[in-house]
């Protein structure tokens, strides 16, 4: 058994209880009031609720390594310190843009001689996992292997992309997801009346109104909710304390987009608009369009997958998609931002409220996948080119038939050598008109 701690002087016990509460009185009002006990943590009760996993993990004391993947402000950093106080582990908190291999080295050293001499396991809390090199992730494995470190890893980018594999096997994936607005409002109003870490000591008559309106325009992102509540209280300039609507208004600053053009954000916006699209909701498909714009998306990326879409789901059901599509694009090049948003919401609007079909999709797919897999099908002779001297001594395009030269532009003739069908018109908007013509000369086949 390890000695016990000597035992502090009164001296030495109120400085540092001085040196504490200056630290506290430093930290942002986010900072103050990040919850001391499992308790007092709100939202993600997918997984930290009753008889959930992460509640279960904790209660029987066999927490392993895991990862917090989701938006700021949703509790990760939080939690991690909850963890570390329900635990009573010791608690290490690196940032992955600044921490090196070395730091690391050291952090991992200290912990096996924690655990050697005291028999206490250490948390190290990585904020921002993903930032972490393969190198410096390699430098975890083994103590995260055999136990030694309980690892955190926080992180906003899809772990899947982001974390080695090995790492990844070995820790379990938590999601969090943003906090609704009633739990921010929740946590606004326990900030307004704890005396100890929060604003409880002020005079403060905060109106409903204004505390909706943060926990709405935050995105579920308790930091910036209480960041702006702190601005708003301690900018008056005498008590009691007003904080109105318009306070809280312009308390906060302009929310800024979530984007990265590499990462989830990009990705997961561009498939939302693509099958909101697809799926004929013009609403949905604007309101995907303005949040890409918002977040500094690429107005030609936009351009680029309206024009794949022309023809991969609309396609022969309305051929002027195409155009209105290319249109668009076109216009992008041609005037920019602001203006082309005109042009890409009326091409956006367009092609989500005309008729779909990817029946030229799956035709050109199963015709490729032929090609590839299949045995190449030779020219028939009467198709090949005959515009050379000598084509006709190999019987090249003899007996080929103009279609020109027959009534309504057809004649029955083999144009493959064998029968093949991979286009299939569907009964949608104009391609009806095109099944309808394609059936009759189908049948006009069959009868010669």
């Amino acid at each position: 058994m390890p000695s016990p701690a000597p035992a502090r002087s009164p001296a030495i016990e109120l400085f540092r209880q001085a040196h504490e509460q200056n630290l506290r009185k430093a930290q942002p009002l986010a900072a103050r009031m990040r919850p001391r006990a499992l308790d007092e943590f709100v939202g993600q009760e997918h997984f930290l609720g009753p008889d959930k996993l992460l509640r279960r993990l904790l209660q029987a004391d066999r927490l392993g390594s895991v990862i917090f993947y989701g938006p700021p402000g949703s509790g990760k950093t939080a939690l991690a310190h909850v963890i570390a106080q329900h635990t009573q582990c010791k608690f290490n908190q690196v940032n992955a843009v600044s921490a090196g291999v070395k730091e690391l080295r050291e952090i991992l050293e200290e912990a096996r001689a924690e655990l050697a001499d005291t028999g206490r396991r250490t948390i190290l809390f990585v904020d921002e996992l993903h930032r972490f090199n393969r190198a410096q992730q390699d430098v975890l494995l083994p103590d995260v292997e055999e136990g030694r470190v309980i690892l955190i890893g926080a992180t906003t980018q899809n772990p899947f992309f982001a974390v080695n594999s090995p790492l990844l096997s070995r820790s379990q994936i938590f999601t969090f997801q943003p906090l609704a607005p009633a739990q921010v409002k929740s946590l606004l109003q326990r900030a307004l009346t704890d005396k100890e870490r929060g604003l409880g000591n002020k005079q403060i008559h905060a109106t409903d109104e204004a505390l909706d309106f943060l926990a709405e325009i935050c995105d579920g992102d308790a930091r910036r909710a209480l960041s702006a509540l702190e601005v708003g209280v301690l900018s008056a300039d005498k008590e009691p304390i007003e904080f109105t609507l318009a306070v809280a208004q312009d308390s906060i600053q302009r929310k800024l987009m979530d984007f990265d053009p590499t990462g989830d954000a990009h990705y997961d916006l561009a498939s939302a608009f693509i099958k909101s699209m697809r799926g004929s909701d013009p609403d949905a498909s604007i309101y995907w369009l303005a949040r890409m714009l918002e977040s500094g998306e690429d107005p030609r990326f936009i351009a680029r997958r309206i024009v794949i879409l022309a023809s991969e789901d609309i396609g022969n059901a309305d051929p002027q998609a195409l155009q209105v599509a290319t249109a668009a694009w076109h216009a992008v090049e041609f005037v920019g931002l602001p203006e082309c948003q005109l042009a890409l919401a009326q091409a956006v609007t367009y092609l989500a409220t005309a008729p779909k079909s990817n029946a030229s999709t799956i035709a050109i797919s199963k015709a490729r996948d032929d090609v590839r897999s299949g045995r190449t099908l030779a020219v028939p002779k009467h198709l090949k080119d005959a515009s050379y001297q000598g084509a006709k001594k190999f019987g090249h395009g003899a007996d080929y038939k103009y279609s020109h030269d027959y009534d309504d532009a057809w004649v029955d003739q083999a144009y493959l050598p064998e029968d093949r069908r991979y286009y299939e018109p569907t009964d949608r908007g104009y391609e009806a008109t095109i099944r309808a013509r394609l059936e009759e000369l189908r049948r006009r086949r069959d009868k010669t």
